[in-house]
């Protein structure tokens, strides 16, 4: 009797229905070990999205000579968790003003870079939605070209693309509304 192919290697070769299979088998491995480890609910849901990808995007390495499945899983569980903790520990906690605290002076400065914000937003909320996505992902998440396509789906070239056209469509509009050159680059933060 031939012995079934692990789920694993099945997701590594992309095979149809496999990751299915892979989150009906061992999500109530990877839930069970996100809610001890996050806060909220919430959190965890999140944490199981983010290690089922994670999953799937390292799957090709499994080898059930060094592991089992089982163990494969809870490993990249446990780290993404490790992760996730300590990007959360590492947030300042908010700290509560009483009535009697004076109010934070706020310079001219700082009115006019709230103001330029709130003006780049405006002219990022035009862009097109994917030039949009790629653009956050690159700016918000300091994701690469490569990593970009690989969390879309969307080919190497396309992401490149996107990027380049959502940049200067992104200047445009802040040269539009007053910038000039120099600082819709520096709007940007020096993304060019």
């Amino acid at each position: 009797m031939e012995e079934a192919t692990p789920i694993l290697e099945r997701v590594g070769r992309n095979e149809p229905g496999a990751v299915d299979e892979m989150m009906s088998r061992f999500g109530g491995l990877v839930w069970s070990l996100a809610r001890r480890s996050c806060p909220t609910t919430a959190e965890a849901e999140d944490a199981v999205q983010e290690i089922f990808i994670e999953i799937w995007k390292t799957a090709s390495r499994f080898d059930s000579s060094i592991a089992g499945e089982s163990t494969f899983v809870a490993m990249i569980t446990r780290r993404r968790l490790i992760d996730r903790t300590r990007r959360r520990t590492r947030r300042p906690e908010p700290v509560a003003l009483n009535e009697s605290s004076p109010a934070p002076e706020v310079s001219n400065h700082h009115l006019e870079v709230a103001e330029e914000a709130g003006i780049a937003s405006e002219a990022f909320e035009k862009l097109r939605p994917e030039q949009q996505q790629v653009l956050s992902l690159a700016i918000h998440h300091g994701r690469s070209h490569e990593q970009i396509a690989a969390t879309t789906g969307m080919p190497l070239g396309t992401v490149k693309t996107h990027a380049r056209r959502g940049l200067i469509r992104l200047r445009q509009l802040l040269e539009t509304n007053g910038f000039g050159r120099q600082h819709a680059v520096g709007a940007l933060g020096g993304a060019s």
